[in-house]
């Protein structure tokens, strides 16, 4: 093997691979089978669709007299590249796909592992190839946080209501409250070398002066907002949420539920008690702006978001952290995904990348609300200041919660 960066690439390669199988440890072949509702999908079908990435953008490409571990697979696990491959299963249907048996999707993983090392060993500092392999590990590190919602989507309507890993969170500290003020003025956002393309291009906004609150919103505020007839106060609400809301029944986060002794949660490591000086997760952004609405403030834009966060050290709880749920406590990054009131819109001078990977963000940018910050289930080399996660409004199996605003 020759040169650095591609020595990095084949470690972070290695490293991200055997990441996503360490997250489904002590899972059964059932447990993996299992999709929660439509918008999820199940743990093997992440494993499968991973493993598609490397063998469809990077193993055909650079290896075309390389045959396919099964030409069937290009179209079966495929998501929603046209570009790619037409007639894939709906995403609703992913749950219904019992073979191939997860015995045949591991050991396809083993053999694109394999060809992805080789083609690294030989193939010197092309820029093109690792810039492919970069995105594929990107994308890999995307549905390792999208394994664990889907998971504990999955595990929530199970009656038994089982732990998805048996790691537990440690304790941290409460944050005071506080604010971070910013001046305003012509700021610089986004990035010109994007991760992702809707990251970019890198360019300038103005901004009037505001402030944000130093932490997220935490559950014991929540429990204030629900108490206050939050979820029954029609005038917080927007149209559609309300609408949502009434017809979903919403009458507090997703996986919360009242017992004897006081709320309890659903999380990764099984049902346990609401932590009131932890960040509130699994809500919506209806949600979350109604919220901000009854706090007499506002959700940031994601520039106010990025301005701030952009000189800061990335620290906080992450999944290098290995605690697998928010804590009291934290920083910017980390613990949920927060919400922006900032619409999912591309950047100026945007423009799709040419090919397949011009579907990959590009045609998301409508109907779908930004979010900044990472989470507990974010890797930490997958995250920046620039980087745009987004969801439709209502969703709310995502880690997400929120970080409020005002006008200075």
């Amino acid at each position: 093997m020759t040169g650095s960066a591609t020595d990095e690439t084949a470690r972070r390669f290695r490293r991200t691979r055997a990441r996503t199988l360490s997250l489904v440890e002590g899972l059964t072949p059932e447990d993996m089978g299992g999709q929660a509702f439509p918008e999820a999908s199940p743990a093997k079908w992440h494993l499968a669709h991973t493993t598609w990435f490397f063998e469809t953008f990077v193993l055909a490409e650079y290896r075309p007299s390389r045959p396919p571990f099964r030409a069937e697979f290009r179209t079966l696990f495929n998501s929603y590249y046209d570009n790619v491959s037409r007639n894939r299963p709906r995403q609703a249907d992913r749950g219904w796909l019992t073979r191939p048996a997860l015995a045949e999707v591991l050991a396809w993983r083993r053999a694109v592992d394999e060809g992805v090392d080789g083609l690294l060993a030989e193939a010197g500092d092309d820029p093109d190839l690792l810039a492919v392999i970069d995105l594929g590990l990107a994308h890999e590190e995307q549905h390792q946080e999208l394994l664990l919602t889907d998971g504990l989507a999955l595990f929530a309507r199970n009656p038994l209501e089982p732990p998805w890993s048996k790691r537990r969170a440690a304790s941290s500290p409460a944050a005071a409250p506080g604010w971070i003020s910013h001046e305003g003025g012509a700021v610089e956002i986004g990035r010109d070398h994007a991760g992702f393309d809707n990251e970019g291009p890198r360019h300038r906004v103005f901004l009037a002066p505001f402030r944000l609150v130093a932490r997220a919103v935490t559950n014991g505020e929540w429990l204030d907002f629900m108490a206050d007839g939050g979820y029954g106060t029609p005038l917080l609400w927007q149209s559609d949420g309300w609408d949502a809301a009434q017809a979903l029944g919403w009458q507090a986060p997703e996986y919360w539920r009242r017992a004897e002794a006081g709320w309890t949660t659903f999380t990764l490591a099984g049902r346990e008690p609401v932590v009131l000086d932890a960040p509130v997760c699994h809500v919506s952004w209806f949600e979350a702006d109604a919220f901000a609405r009854w706090a007499g403030r506002r959700l940031p834009t994601e520039a106010e978001w990025e301005a701030v966060a952009a000189p800061l050290p990335l620290a906080g709880n992450l999944l290098d952290a290995g605690a697998l749920r928010p804590l009291p406590g934290g920083t910017m990054f980390g613990d949920v995904w927060e919400w922006t009131g900032s619409a999912h819109r591309p950047y100026p001078g945007y423009r799709p990348p040419a090919g397949a990977f011009g579907e990959y963000n590009g045609k998301f940018m409508t109907g779908r609300m930004v979010l900044k910050g990472g989470s507990f289930a974010t890797v930490a080399a997958h995250l920046h200041a620039a980087t745009r996660n987004f969801w439709w409004p209502s969703a709310r199996w995502q880690f997400t919660g929120l970080r409020l605003a005002e006008d200075a």
